[in-house]
């Protein structure tokens, strides 16, 4: 399996290449469930908790600025890609369009399919971060997460919810689904924060 689907990063890369991962020739897809076909037509991306509620649709989010983005992705199982081309809006972007009560310190982002992940608003808030629409040129597949997904490069790419459409502003901490299910509550890859405890 080594030697058909991964690679063992070369020693040029290890500032690029977190401890325990093998970098993929592909890109594979690991998915939980079904995976969930939405039409830009009817996606949405809602906002609301500690947030004044506002509903963006796909008309809204492209008329936000949109930019381009060179990222490495680095999967909880042990496999990274690098230099992942995409398209999207940057988070700090989009949270212009956003009133963010100040007692927000955490999120729950929310997906098509009812999968959940949590993340801080420190985490959340990073200029390298954004909301993806397309990949190497061509619209998101829903196999890797369209019509959208959040990219957090610096966390484990569980961090970066396929298929978004709410995110839920929280005063405190609260596990998503994977959180609830053994994974990390953070996911810092050079940390190797796979598991709890």
């Amino acid at each position: 399996m080594l030697g058909k689907f991964f690679q063992k990063p070369d020693s040029s890369l290890q500032n690029r290449v977190p401890p325990g991962q093998h970098l993929a020739k592909g890109f594979p897809v690991l998915t939980y469930g079904d995976t969930p076909y939405v039409e830009v037509k009817d996606w949405t991306l809602k906002v609301w908790g500690l947030a004044q509620k506002v509903i963006f649709t796909w008309d809204d989010l492209m008329a936000m600025p949109q930019s381009d983005f060179t990222a490495d992705f680095h999967c909880v199982t042990t496999w990274s890609k690098l230099d992942v081309q995409w398209q999207g809006v940057k988070v700090v972007d989009f949270m212009k369009q956003v009133e963010v009560d100040p007692k927000a310190i955490h999120i729950m982002e929310h997906c098509y399919g009812d999968y959940t992940t949590n993340i801080s608003m420190e985490d959340f808030l990073r200029e390298e971060n954004f909301f993806a629409h397309t990949l190497f040129g061509e619209p998101l597949p829903a196999e890797h997460g369209g019509p959208l997904r959040l990219v957090v490069p610096h966390l484990y790419a569980w961090k970066s919810a396929k298929w978004l459409n709410g995110l839920e502003f929280l005063a405190q901490e609260e596990l998503g689904f994977w959180e609830r299910n053994g994974y990390h509550q953070r996911g810092e890859p050079w940390a190797e924060e796979r598991y709890s405890g």
